[in-house]
């Protein structure tokens, strides 16, 4: 299988850089993947599990936003937060999503459809992390 370049940048760290087989994007208007020779595209991430595929080994990052950008120098990921499923705190990933229940009486209108948005897909990202289904 041909490679591709990818960059996974945090404003923390560079949480990836290397040669990868495959990569599933949490995108806002659906997930997607890229291969190599993909086709130019920019792309908003929404928050998700960002799956890297190396050598056959499946590597899953949680990414809470950001941009994609696939040229043709590979795909880079800009990400508002990138933590590896294997260092995520799911006690305190499980307090943030209680937190934000308990916040959602403080919204109204189009502010409130948006934190109900960004509670569903944290709902969803802690549904993947304990389903069987995830490799």
């Amino acid at each position: 299988m041909a490679t591709f370049h990818f960059d996974l940048v945090s404003p923390e760290q560079l949480a990836f850089s290397g040669e990868v087989d495959q990569v599933d994007v949490p995108g806002i208007e659906g997930d997607f993947g890229v291969l190599a020779d993909h086709a130019p595209l920019v792309a908003v991430i929404r928050p998700g599990i960002l799956t890297v595929t190396v050598g056959g080994t499946r590597h899953r990052i949680i990414v809470l936003g950001g941009l994609a950008e696939v040229s043709e120098k590979g795909l880079t990921v800009l990400a508002d937060v990138a933590t590896s499923v294997d260092d995520l705190d799911r006690a305190q990933f499980a307090d943030t999503i209680s937190g934000m229940e308990e916040k959602l009486a403080e919204h109204e209108g189009s502010e409130l459809d948006r934190a109900i948005e960004r509670l569903d897909h944290f709902k969803s990202i802690q549904h993947q992390l304990t389903s069987t289904a995830m490799h």
